[in-house]
């Protein structure tokens, strides 16, 4: 929406939001010291840059075909400049700690309705017509880094992948226990271990 002014959009009836690009940062870029007075444009950052370009359209509110955009513009703009850009996810990540402390787990414990650990579990689901083709990484223990660039730390199960391999190549949706025994044990016992899995979907 960068060649718009301001105003608001829906796509098939539903509100994408407002847009601004009109409005630009400004004022004292660069250099940034909150000392003295305060002012709004004390610390600007992206001068002449628009407060916001891009809009996200979930895919479920779009059609195969025939879809109406509608932009309601209050302060003129350019609407040869708008465009649609479809994104595929080509991976789906997840972390998750073995443990949840929820206040669910703690009352079931300590009512002693369960004698164990309660489990949580990690949901991987591609986009509709695409499949889990690979398990790019795969790491219970204490693994670092983010989604795209996870790293082994110095705590790390060997079978970490076995469950994903097994459970969720193939698969559209799969849904992985985050517990020891999935991945062949306790690599480091007494230590609070996490999952970080980044799976292919093509």
């Amino acid at each position: 929406m960068n060649s718009m002014g301001k105003g608001q959009i829906w796509i098939n009836g539903q509100s994408i939001g407002r847009h601004w690009p009109a409005y630009k940062a400004s004022g004292n870029c660069g250099a940034c010291n909150y000392a003295g007075t305060f002012r709004e444009n004390k610390c600007g950052t992206n001068c002449g840059e628009a407060s916001q370009r891009w809009y996200h359209v979930p895919r479920s509110w779009l059609n195969p075909t025939d879809n109406l955009l509608v932009v309601f513009e209050e302060s003129g703009g350019d609407p040869n400049g708008i465009s649609l850009v479809r994104r595929e996810t080509d991976s789906v990540c997840a972390d998750i700690y073995e443990w949840q402390p929820t206040l669910m787990n703690y009352e079931m414990q300590a009512s002693g309705k369960v004698n164990k650990p309660l489990r949580p579990k990690v949901h991987l689901e591609c986009d509709a017509g695409q499949k889990i083709s690979a398990v790019k990484f795969a790491s219970f223990g204490t693994p670092e880094g983010v989604c795209g660039s996870y790293r082994e730390g110095s705590c790390h199960a060997h079978h970490s992948y076995d469950a994903f391999n097994r459970l969720c190549l193939g698969q559209n949706f799969c849904t992985v226990t985050v517990a020891p025994e999935m991945f062949g044990g306790d690599p480091c016992p007494s230590v609070m271990k996490k999952l970080s899995v980044e799976v292919i979907c093509s």
